[in-house]
């Protein structure tokens, strides 16, 4: 069993929806899994620090390049309270495209280190 040595992050980010998105299936669920892993490791979770701005297609239906393109200038920050270390919550990670563009955008609204925390890879 490997040990972890490095510092946990201060803030999580869910992965937000698009607010049609969020309004049709009525819950976000990056949202309740930082919920459940916040309240586990005793990390804030910054629900409103990052936001989808532009409704996108579904990844699952895209082909890896039709995923990058389909989740450029999708996301925004909304709020400048954020950590230095933060992890981005999500529930599957398939091309990493999603954590990557959020990522770029935490990363240039200043915050120092960005890790993708996810429950399932697929593949």
């Amino acid at each position: 069993m490997r040990t972890r040595t490095a510092a946990l992050p201060t803030q999580l980010i869910p992965v937000p929806l698009h607010h049609t998105r969020l309004r049709e299936r009525g819950f976000n669920q990056a949202t309740e899994l930082a919920r459940r892993i916040g309240r586990e490791l005793g990390i804030e979770i910054g629900l409103r620090c990052a936001r989808r701005h532009r409704a996108t297609q579904p990844q699952s239906l895209l082909s890896p390049t039709a995923r990058r393109l389909n989740l450029r200038h999708a996301f925004s920050v909304q709020d400048t309270a954020l950590a230095q270390h933060v992890a981005i919550v999500d529930d599957v990670m398939t091309t990493g495209h999603t954590g990557n563009e959020l990522a770029k955008v935490l990363k240039q609204a200043g915050v120092q280190r960005v890790e993708v925390w996810v429950i399932a890879r697929a593949g």
